[in-house]
């Protein structure tokens, strides 16, 4: 421990909705020279700083809206910032949105050199690991179909392997032990423990408490995209916990 691995300072994210409901781009271009686009601003959220050193694991807690999902897209490198700024240290590896990357006309054999790329991976180095990968998903019946056919739990399997193939510095959670039947989730939790075992730094957004509580040792909770308390897990879970009525 000790390494400062992650540093989020004063991070604001906002966002311009449009109050217009706008059904063409035609529409919309017209309406935007004429300056009749309005917009809602949203401030997702407003000012968050915390850290986190090798081998942290933060559980990120709020409730639905409070700002987390938006975290970690920018922890992640999805969103830049409006304000403020994030300073990563080595291999971020997210596990947001599973196979949210992937080309569905394409087979899942192309798919995973696709989607491996996007992560960084060189084409050796997914060569290398490509029958790991399409073991682990236990996709290989399906390998070679179009992922258009595949199910929303073989997509995620196969994004899950894909994420997974390399140990990185920074590891992003969100929701994703929630991934397939009950035997992949016992056999993808293993595989993310596992990693914590080489000191990976862990970000890790849940709802479930007693998840955090197992895996977390510090946390941040968020309200309406405001930090309202970090710190030691179990004590930010209380204040949680005590919002949510769980108490």
């Amino acid at each position: 421990m000790g390494k400062q691995m992650l540093n989020v300072e004063h991070v604001s994210m906002k966002f311009c909705l449009s109050r217009e409901r706008v059904d063409t781009l035609k529409e919309y271009v017209l309406k935007k020279l004429k300056g009749e686009i309005r917009y809602n601003e949203f401030w997702a959220l407003r000012d968050v700083s915390f850290t986190a050193d090798k081998g942290d694991r933060v559980g990120i807690l709020g409730l639905n809206g409070a700002g987390k999902s938006t975290l970690l897209k920018v922890v992640a490198g999805v969103f830049k910032p409006t304000e403020g700024t994030v300073t990563r240290r080595g291999k971020i590896v997210p596990l947001l949105e599973l196979g949210a990357g992937f080309e569905i006309q394409y087979t899942g054999a192309e798919n995973i050199y696709l989607y491996g790329s996007m992560l960084g991976y060189s084409k050796p180095f997914i060569r290398e690991k490509y029958d790991e990968i399409v073991a682990f998903s236990e996709l290989e019946d399906f390998i070679d179909v179009p992922v258009k056919n595949y199910s929303s739990g073989m997509k995620s399997r196969l994004g899950f392997s894909i994420a997974t193939a390399v140990c990185p510095e920074i590891l992003i959670l969100d929701e994703v032990l929630s991934v397939g039947d009950a035997k992949f989730r016992k056999k993808s939790e293993k595989k993310i423990i596992d990693m914590f075992e080489k000191e990976v730094t862990v970000l890790f957004v849940s709802h479930n408490v007693e998840e955090v509580l197992r895996i977390c040792n510090k946390a941040v909770l968020l309200d309406h995209g405001r930090v309202l308390a970090s710190g030691n897990v179990q004590e930010v879970a209380d204040i949680y916990m005590e919002m949510t009525g769980e108490k």
